[in-house]
């Protein structure tokens, strides 16, 4: 019953009531929608960093990563390899030789990190042969070819089959260079990593330094999986002891702590938004109380408890805020389930993304749990907001409250 009073109550100044409710469902719109929007661009990258620049998982010999010693080599690597192909979950592994090289062409000069792969095994590890613009990903037998970034050929101010000159250390720690020419410009959302990664093949860079082949830098390894990152790795530590397996949230640290802080950050904006919505309802409901000081009176002089006319107040908020932020909540989930499979092209953008790594298009990611999650939060938020109207109602004193004009 008093929940029927209450509904009805709302609706006496409907101008008023919908107004209100519009208020909230924007806001909790807009708080779902940054949400989602976020959670796709964070995915996008993560997505970027495993498929075309890390993958999920790495193995070097330890202290490689700290300034890419070419003498730190894994030897024996094809047993190595056969290790990591026969462990579950495992989907591919690549090889790679990485050389921090000294590039040059007819213009100018630039330091780049030269990856030496085998096609066959990157292709099923990275995507860079899906990122090709201008050219192609190996598909002639040639030897010294390399691929090479978009914001790498404008630096150095070269096109398709010109040549560069890469200098590198070899095995005997000589200088040697060779001449490469370039059959594929690749562009990937990253432009940092597009500007200082080249790609050779691995028998190339390994007749360049004089190394015969039986090793390499790093292995590179995709899994069925995200999910299983943590549990693959702990299997490759047991079964290959003496070198440093990392996973891609150790590699980039920066990726790892985006994710983990994620879902805190987006949760704290929604809770200011609801905060903002909670003293706007405050205010409405205040105003409510104020208009209504013989109504109230009226009803406690026939005997309608406290506790009922608290209950009243409240429940009238939280049909307030609940009914827009539903409606705020359904609205968001229906564009951004839409904006999930469609995408959201901010092409005006597209450089200023790629400059920090991030994708142009945005693929918005909102699930059930977090839609859950908001209508609580809205439903305490109206819950909060009524506590001070509801109290000022009780502060009424029935005899003078009924003599009020």
């Amino acid at each position: 019953m008093l929940g029927v009073l209450s509904w009805k109550n709302v609706w006496r100044n409907k101008l008023r009531s919908i107004v209100v409710m519009i208020a909230v469902m924007l806001g909790v719109f807009a708080g779902v929608f940054l949400i989602a929007f976020s959670k796709g661009m964070v995915d996008g990258r993560i997505q970027s960093i495993i498929q075309t620049e890390i993958s999920h998982i790495q193995i070097h010999k330890p202290g490689f990563q700290v300034n890419n010693d070419f003498s730190l080599r894994m030897n024996h690597i094809d047993s190595i390899m056969h290790v990591v192909i026969d462990t579950k979950h495992v989907v591919a592994a690549s090889k790679r030789i990485v050389i921090s090289s000294l590039v040059a062409s007819a213009e100018t000069n630039t330091g780049v990190k030269i990856i030496g792969i085998i096609p066959s095994e990157e292709k099923k590890v990275t995507n860079i042969h899906d990122k090709i613009i201008a050219g192609s990903y190996f598909a002639s037998p040639e030897r010294n070819e390399v691929v090479i970034g978009l914001k790498l050929a404008e630096k150095l101010k070269v096109k398709l089959h010109n040549k560069i000159i890469i200098t590198l250390q070899d095995v005997n720690m000589n200088i040697t260079s060779g001449a490469f020419r370039i059959i594929g410009i690749y562009q990937t959302d990253n432009n940092m990593f597009d500007e200082s990664t080249l790609f050779v093949r691995y028998s190339d860079i390994c007749r360049l330094t004089g190394l015969d082949g039986t090793s390499a830098h790093e292995i590179a390894i995709i899994l069925d999986n995200n999910k299983n990152t943590h549990t693959v790795m702990q299997q490759l530590k047991a079964k290959l002891p003496g070198l440093n397996i990392q996973d891609w949230t150790q590699i980039s640290p920066e990726a790892g702590y985006l994710v983990s802080a994620m879902n805190q950050y987006l949760m704290i904006f929604m809770l200011v938004i609801l905060l903002a919505l909670c003293f706007g309802i405050v205010n409405t409901m205040l105003m409510v109380v104020l208009e209504r000081v013989k109504e109230i009176g009226m009803l406690m002089a026939v005997g309608m408890s406290k506790a009922k006319i608290f209950f009243m107040i409240m429940l009238e908020t939280v049909y307030l805020s609940t009914t827009g932020g539903i409606a705020g909540i359904l609205i968001g989930f229906i564009l951004c389930k839409h904006l999930g499979k469609v995408g959201l092209n901010l092409y005006f953008w597209k450089d200023v993304y790629a400059s920090v790594g991030y994708s142009s298009l945005i693929y918005p990611k909102i699930d059930l749990q977090m839609g859950i999650v908001i209508a609580i939060l809205v439903i305490i938020t109206g819950i909060l907001a009524s506590l001070y109207p509801a109290y000022k109602a009780l502060k009424l004193n029935p005899a003078e409250a009924t003599r009020t004009d």
